[in-house]
């Protein structure tokens, strides 16, 4: 006879609040101007600047960002709820220190002992998701009940203002910020589901690189920088304009939504084309596809979180709204995206 028992329901994860934190003051376009260089890749679609941007200081650790960020929450929340996280995980652009991970002291920072610490580095602009992603299966499988996510795009002011990258097309773009996540174990705001996809076919198309032979930890002349080829900058167009609206449209069709039906669209913020070509994918008006990009420029993995957040401290996030999370990684070796039945404090 066959059996006719069926595994126990998991339990249901909600993502209950999101915070961020921007460092300095905003940086317009002009800083650059002074540098630039005549490009043809200026003139890509991809390399469009913002307006303004955030520059992390020099001092300014991964660490600091993240204690900034999440200052609201505990205002929120309580610093209780905070120190007793029981999942901690963090994604740095720029690790400060390259062979550690920000998760100990950042967890020393806050005051927590958790019992759960991991630092990601892949997942790129999708990291956000990735680690909702790892958060929630880690909380539905463990006797865990809290988790902290932490996303810290710091390579604006390091990198991209360096005497010899700052001319590049592509040094405008990006913009530093952190975002930051609390997930419980509850149903106050679940994650009705998560989609994330590995493509190892494009890992190896972006690359960080000096512009010489000197590898970048060895003594020597040349910068380090986020590098492509102008053929390479055309496949990644390509790749993202198809990446996220697939991985976001794979999510609404198992909780039963249809793209346009969706309230609001969160995706990462790499160029005012991308965005615009995403809500046309999802058949959805621009108002419901928030846009922090020529306030804040390219904030990678940061984006999406500093995003929503920004939504809900404005109170254009109603509780109880399908909200759609979306993004793809690096060259587009990562996508991934995540509905949510938003139920947040402001």
């Amino acid at each position: 006879m066959e059996s006719t028992a069926t595994a126990p329901a998991l339990p249901p994860v909600s993502l209950v609040d999101v915070a961020s934190y921007l460092p300095g003051d905003p940086v317009g376009t002009e800083y650059f101007t002074q540098f630039s260089r005549s490009e043809r890749m200026a003139k890509n679609v991809m390399f469009r600047a913002p307006k303004a941007r955030h520059h992390a200081g020099r001092d300014e650790t991964a660490v600091d960002m993240v204690e900034q960020a999440v200052a609201p929450l505990a205002e929120r929340h309580g610093a209780q709820t905070i120190s007793n996280i029981d999942v901690l995980i963090t994604h740095t652009q720029l690790p400060t220190n390259p062979v550690l991970g920000a998760g100990p002291e950042v967890a020393r920072r806050l005051g927590m002992r958790p019992g759960w610490v991991f630092d990601v580095h892949n997942g790129g602009c999708a990291a956000f998701v990735h680690m909702m992603s790892l958060a929630r299966m880690i909380l539905q499988t463990t006797d865990a009940r809290s988790a902290l996510i932490a996303t810290v795009q710091n390579t604006a002011g390091p990198v991209f203002t360096q005497s010899e990258i700052r001319g590049l097309a592509q040094a405008p773009v990006p913009g530093d910020g952190c975002g930051v996540g609390l997930l419980l174990k509850n149903d106050s705001a679940p994650i009705l589901d998560i989609e994330a996809r590995t493509y190892p076919e494009f890992a190896g198309d972006m690359d960080f690189s000096t512009g010489s032979d000197r590898k970048y930890w060895e003594p020597g002349e040349g910068q380090g920088c986020v590098s492509f080829s102008e053929s390479r900058i055309t496949k990644v167009f390509a790749r993202g304009n198809r990446l996220v609206p697939e991985v976001a449209l794979a999510v609404c069709e198992r909780i039963g939504v249809k793209g346009r039906d969706i309230d609001t669209f969160v995706t990462n913020q790499p160029n005012r084309l991308f965005l615009r070509n995403w809500h046309d994918a999802l058949e959805l008006p621009a108002e419901r596809h928030p846009d922090t990009f020529d306030r804040c420029g390219n904030l990678f993995g940061a984006g999406i979180p500093v995003t929503l957040d920004a939504e809900n401290r404005a109170g254009r996030l109603r509780n109880g709204s399908v909200v759609l999370l979306s993004a793809f990684a690096h060259a587009g070796d990562f996508a991934a995206a995540a509905a949510v039945r938003w139920g947040a404090a402001r």
